[in-house]
């Protein structure tokens, strides 16, 4: 009721500043809002009643229920544009990286059903041991996001036959998505014994997603290894 009512007078008369809960509100405030176990709970609606109000002033702010977040509008009242207010990220922060590298060069890549490269062999760099969570040859990302994703394979033919040509593509627990890495072509004629791999992606994760990187046979079934250690490497980061 009081609140009423200093609103009621506010209509009418002047004043410079408004404090409640506080008699000396903040000199840069126009309302100064204090306490320690209460918050402020603006006008909720779900977006039939948000884009029912009627020429809804540039900066009006509404919590939308139906997508759970606070909006306002950053355009004319003619034609309102509703945007979420952003949230700085918790835990994380964009550009936290991981860099790992490969020590295997012994495992047969050149095989079907595919199976998860074999490349976290050597920590090059984690900025973020929470975020990017590595176990074996895949990482738990922690967070919701987008991630650049850049993949690097040297290959190696196995054997003296020929025609090899193992592919490489990102999953996200175990669904692959993404552009193909299909570039290793592997002739072993005149000693054309190596090839290679690149894939550069940025994908959207879901908090806690397992990504792998799927590489398979796609053409004869003879033996390819990685090339050499630190010669294969997965880097991941975080965009936004």
């Amino acid at each position: 009721m009081k609140l009423l009512v200093l609103l009621l007078l506010c209509t009418t008369v002047s004043i410079a500043q408004v404090g409640i809960g506080t008699t000396t509100p903040d000199p840069s405030s126009i309302l100064d809002i204090t306490a320690s176990d209460k918050g402020v709970l603006i006008p909720r609606m779900t977006t039939t009643e948000r884009d029912a109000i009627s020429n809804p002033v540039n900066g009006l702010m509404i919590y939308n229920t139906d997508s759970d977040e606070i909006q306002f509008n950053s355009n004319t009242p003619a034609t309102p544009i509703w945007q979420a207010l952003s949230v700085a990220p918790t835990g994380s922060t964009p550009g936290d990286s991981m860099k790992y590298s490969n020590t295997d060069t012994t495992t047969n890549v050149n095989v079907t059903p595919a199976i998860s490269l074999p490349v976290f062999g050597t920590q090059e760099w984690n900025d973020n041991s929470t975020l990017f969570n590595v176990s074996g040859n895949q990482v738990t990302i922690t967070e919701t996001g987008r991630y650049e994703v850049i993949v690097n394979v040297s290959l190696l033919n196995g054997t003296t036959a020929d025609r090899n040509a193992p592919e490489i593509r990102i999953a996200l627990d175990g669904t692959e998505v993404g552009t193909y890495g299909s570039t290793g072509y592997i002739r072993s004629n005149n000693g054309h014994e190596e090839s290679s791999l690149h894939i550069r992606e940025v994908i959207e994760v879901t908090a806690d997603q397992v990504l792998t990187v799927n590489i398979v046979r796609s053409a004869s079934s003879n033996t390819v290894n990685l090339r050499s250690v630190g010669s294969s490497n997965i880097y991941v980061e975080k965009v936004m």
